[in-house]
């Protein structure tokens, strides 16, 4: 919880509150971020010559990167006005045409503005491709209840994207004349089945989507808690970059602070499967395991954005793995706001 809110609740009652008096306290808190309406300052930067990150104050990152006659755009954002917008900032960069839009994983927020980049393929992992057409509709929905404000203009959203090439392990893409490659790799299930990073070895700059967040909260509603929080990290962590731009929050620069992100996400991970284990472990209850959990993560990462938007549907998905439920439950807006209402109110 925000520092804010618990000295609002000291001043209330005089006294630090146990947390369930807290959460009762707090149980008209709005739904997921449907009320987060501010806008985000957003910031393109040039982290090498032809490399380029939109970041947006704990809002989703994008990036591009330039080849010799064309550009390899990563992640779509929420609706083809909100890609626009991005499309418009990089145009002042460069008017090379995107020919590949790489898109890390299904996420409506980071897929259903792909129409806006005109490219002439959409790269997915194969797994990606799988759960678009399995719940990519029921996504669309949960997604838009969740986060509204991140769907600029959602009539002109066409429909649901899909790849035209996929891979199962690892992909090339030669950036021409002395630009060397892009490499589009899946590293293992970790915040989806089907997650995949880009690496320019050139430039030692690594795209990891929402597999490391930089200061922000993981959502991890449809993640592998138990594979990302190890050989998965792992994997992202061997390339050694020099330059990391995770899913949200800021671009990481030197290897220190790249490898502070990877602990970092691995830390929030392993302390979710700490709490919720030993809830799970003793028959206590769903409520008892977010609690705990609320309680352990919140003094370090309460002020983070979309904590407090994320954590029941995390909790939920990594309790479902402890009763050995591999493959995640689908959300929709009747089970979102279901959970919502069982753990936060």
């Amino acid at each position: 919880m925000p520092q804010c809110c618990r000295r609002a609740v000291d001043r209330h009652c005089g006294k630090r509150l146990k947390l369930t008096q807290v959460l009762n306290i707090m149980a008209t808190k709005p739904f997921a971020s449907s009320a987060d309406l501010g806008e985000k300052k957003e910031t393109l930067e040039v982290l090498a010559d032809g490399v380029y990150a939109l970041t947006a104050e704990g809002d989703p990152n994008v990036g591009a990167i330039e080849g010799e006659d064309f550009i390899v755009a990563f992640e779509a954002r929420a609706t083809p006005r909100a890609a626009s917008d991005w499309l418009a900032m990089l145009r002042r960069h460069t008017d090379k045409p995107v020919r590949y839009l790489a898109l890390s994983h299904y996420h409506a927020v980071r897929v259903l503005g792909a129409s806006a980049f005109n490219a002439e393929s959409i790269i997915t992992h194969e797994k990606t491709q799988f759960l678009i057409n399995e719940r990519g509709m029921q996504d669309w929905a949960s997604e838009f209840a969740r986060m509204p404000r991140l769907f600029r203009e959602p009539d002109g959203i066409p429909g649901l994207t899909h790849p035209d090439i996929v891979f199962n392990d690892r992909l090339e893409i030669a950036l021409g004349g002395e630009r060397g490659n892009l490499v589009l790799q899946h590293c293992g299930r970790g915040h989806t089945a089907g997650d995949m990073v880009a690496w320019l070895p050139q430039q030692k700059i690594l795209f990891a989507g929402d597999l490391v967040e930089s200061a922000a909260a993981l959502y991890t509603g449809d993640g592998f808690h138990f594979e990302w929080s190890s050989t998965t990290l792992d994997n992202v962590k061997a390339f050694a970059a020099e330059m990391l731009v995770g899913g949200r929050g800021e671009v990481a620069r030197g290897q220190e602070a790249v490898n502070a992100a990877i602990e970092q996400t691995r830390g929030f991970l392993k302390a979710m499967i700490d709490k919720v284990g030993a809830v799970h472990k003793r028959g206590g209850t769903l409520k008892e395991a977010f609690e705990a959990t609320y309680e352990h993560l919140a003094p370090q990462y309460g002020q983070w954005p979309i904590f407090e938007h994320c954590l029941p549907f995390d909790v939920q998905r990594l309790w479902d793995e402890f009763d050995g439920i591999d493959w995640p439950r689908i959300w929709t807006d009747e089970r979102d706001r279901e959970v919502w209402e069982k753990l936060q109110d």
